[in-house]
């Protein structure tokens, strides 16, 4: 399925017992809400196919992986209610991807920042190539990654989150993001990392998707809260937004 650009677009297909969900926008594969919607719906619908028992999640094109939420919505919040819908919208999609029943691959192939980030965190198991470096940028606009944290820091630890978010200007590297655990493999070519989640996925789809669920649900042990822990820290993230050091950083970048 897709839908006009300005919204972006999500297209899933089935190869066997493996579902490839790709999401794109112009606008460096950005998320506006309406998108985050549609993933989170997309995610869950998956979970209960009995068809499938693994997940590939992409992003369309060769360049970022994703540009985290949508700069043009986060600069159209006016009122503390838009703006927890809007950072609501990672915390669903995050919150689906925990819950799912199907062992979720990440493929990233580029660049990713801030809620790209979480995205990438709430995979159960990541590849990437060598350009896929990470920034967590929220700082730089008077807010924080609150609603991503806990996915990231469960994966990389509070010393490394602590370093990635605190330098919210500088790129870490795909071979750092491998050493703090964010991702399992890195490729030298987007070709290469193909040709292992190809052969990857297709002996994951092999396996007891009996034993895939209740073994995903023990590494996602004590996240049962998150449903309302990541919705807190979506009205915080809303208040944020909205105060005169954000509007003032944000009006700069608008210019």
């Amino acid at each position: 399925m897709g839908t006009d650009r300005a919204n972006g677009s999500l297209y899933t297909t089935i190869d066997n017992k493996v579902a490839t969900v790709e999401f794109g926008h112009p606008a460096g594969n950005s998320f506006v809400t309406e998108l985050l919607d549609r993933l989170t719906t997309e995610i869950n619908t998956l979970s209960n196919n009995e068809n499938i028992s693994v997940i590939i999640l992409r992003s369309e094109g060769k360049r970022a992986f994703c540009g985290g939420a949508s700069f043009d919505e986060l600069t159209a919040i006016e009122n503390l209610e838009e703006g927890e819908k809007f950072f609501s919208g990672f915390a669903h999609v995050i919150n689906a991807m925990r819950k799912c029943k199907k062992v979720i691959i990440g493929r990233v192939q580029g660049k990713t920042v801030g809620g790209g980030v979480g995205l990438a965190a709430a995979c159960d198991y990541v590849f990437a190539s060598i350009e896929a470096s990470i920034r967590l940028s929220e700082l730089t606009i008077g807010i924080a990654p609150l609603v991503i944290a806990p996915a990231v820091q469960r994966k990389i630890g509070t010393a490394a989150l602590s370093e990635l978010s605190l330098a919210p200007t500088e790129w870490q590297n795909a071979y750092w993001a491998k050493e703090k655990g964010l991702f399992a493999k890195v490729f030298d070519s987007i070709k290469e990392m193909d040709k292992e989640i190809d052969f990857f996925t297709h002996q994951l789809s092999n396996y007891n998707p009996e034993a895939l669920y209740k073994w995903k649900k023990v590494l996602w042990e004590d996240t049962d809260h998150w449903d309302k822990l990541l919705t807190e820290r979506a009205a915080i993230s809303g208040s944020l937004v909205l105060s005169d050091f954000t509007s003032k950083a944000l009006s700069k970048y608008k210019k």
